[in-house]
């Protein structure tokens, strides 16, 4: 059977924007930020209802995951959705490292 050399294929990345994704408060923010080229921090706490402390974690953790971009502009940060970082974890790039097609045959084995 072929080794897999897992170092070739970004795991903890995918770990990082999966788990950046399966929160539904992080959804909405990311919605948000999908209808307006960038928003103010302020106005999302009063779009999504959220304490600014609240907020600033969710806005971090997408920030690590790379989906979203902060533009600092005088005393306030603004946020922008990273569409490419979008499409790319949606796209077939991700898919085809699970398709049928790419899997190595099962090796059998003797249990003499």
């Amino acid at each position: 059977m072929t080794k897999v050399d897992r170092g070739a294929i970004p795991f903890s990345e995918y770990k990082k924007k999966f788990k950046a994704l399966a929160d539904e408060k992080r959804l909405e923010i990311m919605h948000e930020l999908s209808r307006h080229d960038s928003v103010c921090v302020c106005d999302l706490t009063d779009i999504l209802d959220l304490p600014q402390s609240k907020l600033s974690y969710h806005l971090k953790i997408l920030l690590d995951a790379d989906f979203i971009t902060r533009e600092v502009r005088g005393t306030w940060s603004y946020y922008k959705l990273q569409e490419e970082a979008v499409n790319h974890i949606l796209s077939e790039d991700l898919c085809c490292l699970f398709r049928k097609e790419s899997r190595q045959p099962a090796v059998e084995r003797n249990n003499s």
